[in-house]
């Protein structure tokens, strides 16, 4: 059997774990089995080889992997002993964890990090041949996977994520994706601008730029459609980095404002950004698309200056405010969401109080909230000690929890009365109720007869009922329109697109 033969034919099934970027990098990972001749199935007992893509953020996403690996064993000898399935474990934890991996019990077959998916057939071949289990970990300084068109987990699917650029140069102390999804690299604008030109002729209505720290994008490639217009390159008023930042290339607000123009109709998200990469040309690419949405994710971390040194983040908690500020008077109607960590290094009563009285000045409309995680090879596991005990960490991760509901509840009474734009989803998976969502990054469900000719697609007006929660609004919808129509009558200007009952 010649070493690229062996998956023709054969059926891979594949589970998805942690953030975003690992749901884009399966459907790259999609894209280079199917033309190997592999076939997706989505019945486990029919699968010759099963892939994990892991996640290795916190220690409590690396043990559902564990728990998952030893299920996975009883399916190889007992179960299937006779066609026992592959085992194939991908992404950051495989590149972290590689001997572990390999050496635990022969639970895994495969091990392929971030930067070699189009090596896998390769691999599952090699291990079709041999008694050991095969690897490819390495980092690559130039991957990004341009060339490769994602095949969509759900192709039904009415919104998208599209990789714009991998890895990270930022250092932070207490985060791991440096060492396991390595350097920076961007891809070439025409790479991008032409997959959401293919995204919007397939009838997609939202896509969300997507990299791990994504307002950093930096193409230096020669571009036959895009001259380098040379704006966008510099950092947030009071923010530095502790890497020299290269100069020269296409920044992200020239990106953003390229990829706003493909589709006036196709939303536009983009995240994970870090505070310190918001330039005024971006903001202002922002305000002046008006299908450019206005919720920004801008990472908190901390509330305390003295906890953000030790975190490594570049900024001050006074300079997170006034970029807050600062952003807001640029766009009046933006809302943010954030992440905030409780109990890193260190971290005292008085640091976490300064974090809860951020959250409450700020008023964040959504907030993804953890305790600190120690991980190996960072530079806070290197220099300090994770000494906030754990009962600690608990209440002061609940007292930011309800600081961040009481908080978002208040903020989304003001959306009451007021008429928005809505891009229509279907029906919810937990309790079937129509629903979509609006330009600032809330779940909006809605009743009302105008209901009965949407599609999954559609934008729809619609006015805010006084039903709010601190994650969704109620909405009844009131007519089908165009994103385009509704702007033009409803401009940007207030809070649910400037349009009081």
């Amino acid at each position: 059997m010649a070493v690229s033969d062996w998956g023709q034919g054969r059926k891979y099934y594949v589970e998805v774990y942690g953030c975003q970027m690992n749901v884009n990098d399966t459907e790259i990972l999609m894209a280079v089995l199917n033309k190997a001749g592999y076939q997706r199935t989505m019945d486990l007992d029919d699968a010759d080889v099963v892939f994990l893509m892991t996640c290795a953020i916190r220690e409590k996403a690396e043990g559902r992997i564990w728990s998952r690996l030893s299920q996975l064993k009883s399916l190889k000898t007992k179960s299937r002993p006779d066609r026992a399935p592959m085992v194939g474990v991908l992404g950051c934890m495989a590149e972290r964890l590689k001997e572990q991996l390999l050496e635990s019990d022969k639970l895994v077959d495969v091990v392929c990090g971030p930067d070699g998916y189009r090596s896998l057939p390769r691999l599952l071949s090699l291990r079709a041949m041999s008694a050991d289990g095969v690897a490819n970990v390495m980092l690559s300084a130039d991957e990004t996977y341009a060339d490769i068109t994602p095949v969509r987990l759900d192709p039904n699917k009415i919104s998208v994520h599209l990789s714009i650029m991998r890895g990270c140069n930022n250092m932070c102390s207490f985060c791991i994706v440096p060492f396991t999804r390595g350097t920076e690299r961007s891809r070439d604008i025409d790479s991008i601008v032409s997959e959401v030109r293919t995204l919007s002729q397939q009838g997609i209505r939202e896509v969300t730029l997507l990299g791990q720290n994504v307002n950093s994008y930096r193409d230096t490639s020669q571009s036959g459609a895009y001259e380098t217009q040379g704006y966008g390159a510099d950092l947030s008023r009071g923010f530095n980095t502790i890497y020299r930042r290269k100069e020269g290339g296409r920044r992200f607000a020239e990106l953003l404002h390229r990829v706003a123009q493909v589709d006036p109709e196709m939303r536009v998200r983009f995240t994970s950004p870090h505070p310190k990469d918001f330039p005024d040309e971006l903001l202002y690419v922002i305000r002046d698309n008006a299908n450019v949405c206005r919720n920004i994710h801008l990472p908190l971390q901390s509330g305390s200056t003295s906890c953000l040194e030790r975190m490594r983040r570049g900024y001050t908690g006074e300079a997170f405010r006034e970029l807050v500020g600062h952003i807001r008077q640029i766009i009046p109607d933006v809302t943010f969401s954030t992440d905030v960590i409780a109990g890193f290094c260190g971290e005292t009563e008085a640091e976490h109080q300064d974090t809860v009285a951020v959250m409450r000045e700020v008023g964040f409309d959504m907030a993804f909230m953890f305790a600190y995680s120690m991980r190996e090879r960072t530079h806070a596991h290197r220099k300090f000690q994770d000494d906030v005990a754990p009962d600690v960490k608990s209440r002061r991760l609940q007292e930011i929890i309800e600081t961040f509901h009481a908080t978002a509840r208040a903020r989304n009474r003001r959306f009451i009365g007021t008429q928005g734009l809505v891009l229509y989803e279907g029906l919810s998976k937990r309790h079937g109720r129509p629903f979509g969502s609006d330009d600032y990054g809330h779940k909006v469900f809605l009743d009302g007869p105008a209901l009965v000719d949407l599609q999954p697609g559609d934008y729809v007006r619609v006015r805010i009922g006084d039903t709010v929660t601190s994650a969704s609004l109620t909405a009844t919808a009131l007519e089908k329109t165009t994103l385009v129509e509704h702007y033009q009558r409803f401009p940007q200007e207030a809070f649910g697109g400037g349009a009081l009952a």
